[in-house]
C-alpha cells in the first residue's frame, strides 16, 4: 500500500508543524507519511517537546527543516498543509507539485507570553487542538471525504 505523503508547513518548523507531523505519524503511520518544514527553520521549541512527551511522543531529537531544501530535493506530497496562525497566513508558502493544499490555522506557541505555567497550559491547549484536527482529518480521509 502506498502511503499518503503529507507535508506540514509553518514559519519556523519549531512547534505546530512538528506536532502535526508527530501526531499524524503516531496515529496513522500505517497509511500516512508525514514530514514538516518551515520558511525560516528555527530551534525546536522546548515547551512543545515537553507537552509532546506528556502524550508519549518524543520529538526531542527532531531537527527543524527548510521548505526550500525539500523543494530542491524535488520532494512530492499528496497534501501540503500550512499550520500558520491567521496573522501569519500570508507568510505561509505554497508548495509546487502538491496534489492538494490545505490551511489549518493554529496559534503559535513561540509567541505566547506569561508565566512558565501559563505558557505550558496554553501550549497544551494548542497541542490538543492540533491532535483533534489530525484525528478528525484521519477519520474524514477514512470516509473518503
Amino acid at each position: 500500500m502506498v502511503k499518503t505523503k503529507v507535508l506540514f508547513v509553518c514559519v519556523h518548523n519549531s512547534a505546530r508543524s512538528q506536532m502535526a507531523e508527530a501526531f499524524l505519524n503516531n496515529l496513522a503511520g500505517d497509511r500516512f507519511e508525514a514530514q514538516s518544514a518551515g520558511l525560516e527553520p528555527g530551534r525546536l521549541n522546548p515547551v512543545v517537546v515537553e507537552v509532546m512527551k506528556e502524550e508519549g511522543i518524543d520529538i526531542s531529537m527532531n531537527k527543524t527543516k527548510s521548505v526550500y531544501d525539500m523543494l530542491e530535493k524535488g520532494e512530492q506530497f499528496h497534501y501540503v498543509i500550512t499550520v500558520c496562525d491567521e496573522t501569519k497566513a500570508e507568510m505561509c508558502p505554497t508548495f509546487p507539485g502538491a496534489a492538494k493544499s490545505l490551511h489549518w490555522g493554529f496559534e503559535d506557541p513561540s509567541s505566547l507570553e506569561g508565566s512558565g505555567n501559563e505558557i505550558l497550559a496554553k501550549t497544551r491547549e494548542i497541542k490538543n487542538t492540533i491532535k483533534q484536527k489530525i484525528s478528525r482529518w484521519i477519520a474524514d480521509m477514512n470516509e473518503g471525504k
